[in-house]
């Protein structure tokens, strides 16, 4: 037993005050595993290298905090990271074993997910996710490109993608994503094009496909503001961008979000929930919850993260209480990723704007109809806002009018 293990069992049973009220049975629930064999050049998640650190330590604090803070009974579970196919097995047993003994999501969840990457998922390692109830995963391809992957900083190959793949496939996993990312510097519309079909040709039931960003205390960043990357020009971007909606449709990957495409009953409810700005709890260092209208985040780093869980009994390290105008803004700019967009009502709802309130945001919805940029659409008695073809590949820039 670590260290870190020892003081958490010491701990067990003594009363701690919360950063947020505990949330109702059934929200959401996504674990931040925050180990990864190295970290990726464009990422701005939080992860850090796996080498040295007290990966069982790290275990015991998270359900410690699931212990706290879970939501029991959770509708939805997201594994995330980080990369939690680093696990061993032992620990994946451990921790999985231990989650649903706390929160007992095995006989509550309807989807339960957790990212991988190729280096770390084998035949094995799929088969007990499989086993220990985790059926859905997201394979981190991001290129068929080795040059690209080294750019990224990524520490697997393209050989090594297809092999995951087929291992998942292997052990029985039913319902796969994969990711990938395009605009990549020097990429062209033709190469994304030939990847991008290769991707699809092997039949995955989800595709996360993300224009490159260069996200602050990146590296790509810096090298960006340094000259030694460019980002694509927006004309290629664009172009990118169309192809990816012809060819997943193509293949029977519907896109339900902007960056996000399924074959029919496969979009990640998860990630829905998310976008229809509802409830959720994260767990683990860097998570983030809303719990009620109120929003917390636990620190991004490994030793405050352990200290504030040994000593506050909580994690948190920052908490927001918006004011319901923000709320709906946010629901608002949230929703329109969807292609479903927003209905007004279950917006309102979701801020928590009475009856005798107007939505404000509606005058904003209808100059952007004027514009081209968003259209209404019936659909089962209720009325949708939603972006237009001409909106789509504007979606940040539209949605973010709502945040004005």
């Amino acid at each position: 037993m670590s260290s870190t293990e020892e003081s958490f069992a010491a701990r067990q049973g003594k009363p701690r005050a919360a950063a947020l009220d505990r949330a109702e049975d059934g929200v959401a629930l996504y674990v931040h595993l925050p180990f990864c064999a190295a970290k990726c050049h464009y990422c701005d998640f939080f992860s850090v290298p796996d080498d040295g650190q007290d990966i069982d330590g790290m275990i015991a604090a998270i359900l410690e905090e699931a212990r706290l803070r879970a939501p029991l009974r959770p509708r939805t579970v997201f594994i995330g990271g980080g990369t939690p196919s680093l696990l061993s097995i032992e620990q994946l047993t451990r921790f999985l074993d231990g989650l649903d003994e706390l929160v007992g999501w095995r006989d509550s969840a309807t989807e339960v997910s957790a990212e991988c990457n190729p280096e770390s998922l084998d035949r094995d390692k799929a088969k007990a996710l499989l086993d220990l109830g985790v059926p859905r995963l997201s394979i981190g391809f991001q290129t068929l490109n080795d040059e690209t992957l080294k750019l990224f900083g990524r520490v697997h190959s393209v050989d090594d993608s297809f092999r995951a793949f087929e291992a998942a496939r292997a052990a029985g996993i039913e319902h796969l994503n994969l990711d990938m990312i395009y605009a990549v510097p020097g990429q062209t519309a033709a190469d994304w094009a030939r990847d991008l079909g290769r991707v699809l040709d092997l039949g995955p039931e989800h595709l996360s496909a993300y224009n490159l960003t260069f996200e602050e205390d990146t590296r790509f960043k810096r090298w960006l503001d340094q000259g030694k990357l460019a980002s694509s020009p927006e004309e290629v971007e664009l172009e990118m961008f169309h192809t990816t909606r012809e060819l997943t449709a193509a293949a029977g990957l519907a896109a339900y979000e902007i960056s996000n495409h399924a074959r029919p009953g496969e979009a990640c409810a998860h990630n829905v929930g998310y976008w229809r700005n509802a409830q959720y709890v994260g767990i683990g260092p860097g998570a983030v919850s809303k719990v009620g209208q109120a929003r917390a985040g636990n620190p991004r780093a490994i030793q405050p993260y352990l200290r504030r869980m040994q000593t506050a009994g909580h994690a948190t390290d920052w908490r927001e209480d918006p004011d319901v105008h923000a709320r709906l803004a946010e629901t608002w700019w949230l929703g329109l990723r969807l292609t479903e967009g927003v209905n007004p009502e279950r917006a309102r709802e979701t801020a928590g704007l009475t009856d005798a309130e107007e939505d404000p945001h509606l005058a904003t919805a209808h100059l952007l109809i004027d514009q081209g940029f968003l259209e209404t659409q019936l659909r089962d008695g209720a009325t949708y806002y939603r972006l237009t073809a001409s909106g789509l590949p504007l979606a940040d820039a539209v949605a973010r009018q709502f945040l004005k």
